[in-house]
């Protein structure tokens, strides 16, 4: 399935995005995350993952422009995801938004645009401008993210086009299983945010017995698991060792016994809002 870095999935459009990115939540606009894309790309990385609200789209495109100028790489062969913030869930409102997006990234198209969050009365206008965005062919693809299965079958009962991708919450500790079938059934590509559940994991004995079975760290070992279930990862990192590391996990397979112990793990725990009970 998965054999480097550059291993892609081929989404329900024909697009072929990455199964692994480098995601930046949380890192603020700056040389350090400069470096961190620069770093990423020079790695193998060949996606990356910012969303408006992240406040960080200037230096993403900054670090887009030198990565692909040091390592002589064109335009198409990197996948830049970016999402649109409740704030601008609406029709005319989502089309600017996306414009206001790329003008920062200072790029001419994105490879995917999501939907952020399931704002009630909202998402179905937004998808609507998504799908104009698509149709234009101004947007290589159009997903959505952190959607729970009621709200995949609301959107879908009206949507034209399906959502390639839905993005949210998945570690061993969210094992979202229902979701997970749901979303292979439709042809709807999960992708795991926050996979390393912000770190909380990593003393887990369960994990650290495994990792040491294949001389692995605990963050290899969830990526690992996340990749053999089928599912897209963008960990975020500024460091280049660990951007390196979590990219190293393409060179061993978890049992179907420890796949299941992980399995195990799972206590239905979010580090993230709950998509049915927010108010941003």
């Amino acid at each position: 399935m998965t054999h480097n870095l550059q291993s892609k999935s081929t989404l329900n459009n024909g697009i072929e995005m990455p199964w692994m990115g480098l995601g930046v939540f949380k890192v603020e606009e700056g040389v350090e995350l400069v470096e961190a894309i620069k770093s990423a790309v020079k790695h193998g990385y060949r996606s990356i993952d910012t969303a408006a609200i992240y406040g960080n789209e200037r230096s993403v495109g900054q670090g887009i422009r030198e990565a692909l100028a040091d390592n002589q790489l064109t335009r198409e062969e990197l996948f830049i995801t970016s999402k649109v913030w409740n704030a601008d869930l609406g029709y005319e409102s989502t089309l600017n938004a996306y414009k206001t997006s790329l003008d920062k990234l200072g790029l001419d198209y994105l490879d995917l645009y999501l939907i952020h969050w399931p704002v009630a009365g909202k998402y179905k206008e937004a998808w609507r401008a998504l799908e104009t965005l698509y149709k234009e062919g101004k947007v290589k693809a159009i997903g959505v993210s952190n959607f729970q299965m009621h709200h995949l079958e609301d959107l879908l009962q009206d949507a034209e086009i399906i959502p390639v991708i839905n993005q949210v919450e998945f570690h061993p500790f969210l094992t979202q299983k229902d979701l997970l079938s749901y979303t292979k059934e439709q042809n709807i590509q999960l992708e795991a945010w926050s996979p390393l559940m912000q770190g909380q994991l990593l003393d887990n004995e369960v994990l650290k017995g495994i990792a040491d079975a294949h001389n692995k760290s605990i963050a290899q070992v969830i990526l690992r698991w996340d990749l053999q279930h089928g599912v897209i990862t963008i960990p975020k990192s500024t460091k280049e060792h660990r951007i390196i590391e979590n990219a190293s996990v393409f060179d061993f397979e978890l049992t179907l016994e420890e796949m299941e112990q992980i399995d195990a793990l799972n206590q239905d725990h979010r580090v993230g809002p709950d998509p049915d009970n927010f108010d941003f």
